[in-house]
């Protein structure tokens, strides 16, 4: 049984009312036991992280700062971890913390390329071509962070991995990886999340999966997004994608079922909402489609619950239901 149900948080320049009111819909609604907080803004990150821990929730709080240099991202990360220890001894045994995510794409340095985008395309045309190399760059920034993190926070660690990442497991309290099911992966994902749990003796949490809202956007998982032009004014989405809100919901209830049965510790449905990714009654500036939020955000800031948001709310309910059942507190 999943013990960790939950799901990512995007920390942005919202009120914290409005912060407080979404942390109690995914420890209410949702049926959350924990939220992933995600940010750039230290204060931000902790202000939330405390007030979802007020609301009952478990945090992972993970600072997402994607073009700072390595030096000036362990010094954000030595500051976090500062903070984040701050709230541990208030909240033990309930506070996780990310050293970072994706470092091959998001850390400048590890391949060569001037934004987080570029890199990304570029390692997912060349990943082979430069595995060796991403291998060796990702594992010293890694082993940098956990040695910053360690000095101020002495609760678990973790890091989101990317599927083409190979991280040195010993380094950490927890397993992290973000793990999309698409096309390309669809026949081994099964063995690939099996190996996951057999191959290590620490709890594997998912930190990230999820698709988007139209026809066809199952079979892109993480690529959903691509289906947007953003270099166009206003980024539109060309061709024929029709929305289909379904195809999300089925997507997140089949990967929670399958978590679920193979002894998964933990998973983070990607995400709450996107604000960035606007729904829009016209199909070519639909956004939201092309986004992971399980809330629609229309751009005059009106938000409703998608059919994935139901889904979500569905399975992680019956679980708690069967635990509480159980004797069990979550």
């Amino acid at each position: 049984m999943l013990t960790v149900r939950g799901i990512s948080y995007l920390i942005s320049e919202t009120s914290t009312d409005e912060v407080r009111r979404d942390l109690e819909v995914i420890a209410r609604d949702l049926h959350c036991t924990t939220v992933m907080l995600i940010g750039s803004d230290r204060g931000r990150l902790i202000d939330a992280a405390h007030t979802a821990l007020n609301t009952g929730l478990d945090v992972y709080i993970r600072p997402h700062v994607p073009e700072l240099r390595q030096p000036r991202l362990l010094e954000h990360l030595d500051a976090v971890a500062e903070a984040a220890e701050g709230l541990r001894r208030e909240y033990p045994d309930r506070v996780t913390l990310l050293v970072g995510s994706e470092f091959s794409h998001t850390a400048p340095g590890i391949v060569p390329g001037p934004r987080s985008f570029l890199r990304l395309k570029l390692i997912l045309r060349f990943h082979r071509v430069l595995r060796r190399r991403i291998d060796r760059r990702l594992q010293r920034l890694l082993t940098a962070a956990v040695t910053t993190a360690r000095r101020r926070f002495h609760g678990p660690l973790t890091y989101a991995m990317a599927g083409w990442e190979n991280v040195d497991w010993s380094l950490f309290d927890v397993v992290g990886v973000s793990l999309y099911r698409s096309r390309r992966n669809h026949a081994a994902y099964e063995d690939r999340l099996r190996g996951l749990v057999r191959d290590h003796d620490k709890p594997v949490v998912i930190t990230e999966f999820g698709c988007g809202a139209f026809t066809g956007a199952d079979q892109r998982g993480a690529g959903s997004f691509q289906i947007v032009n953003w270099f166009a004014e206003p980024p539109h989405i060309p061709g024929d994608h029709p929305r289909d809100e379904a195809v999300q919901a089925r997507y997140l209830g089949e990967l929670i079922d399958q978590y679920n049965a193979e002894g998964v510790h933990g998973c983070f449905v990607f995400t709450f909402a996107m604000p960035g990714f606007p729904r829009h009654d016209d199909p070519r500036l639909d956004l939201d489609k092309a986004g992971f939020g399980i809330l629609a955000v229309s751009g005059d800031g009106t938000r409703a619950p998608k059919e994935a948001f139901h889904e979500v709310a569905r399975r992680y309910g019956d679980m708690a239901t069967w635990r509480l059942r159980r004797g069990h507190r979550r």
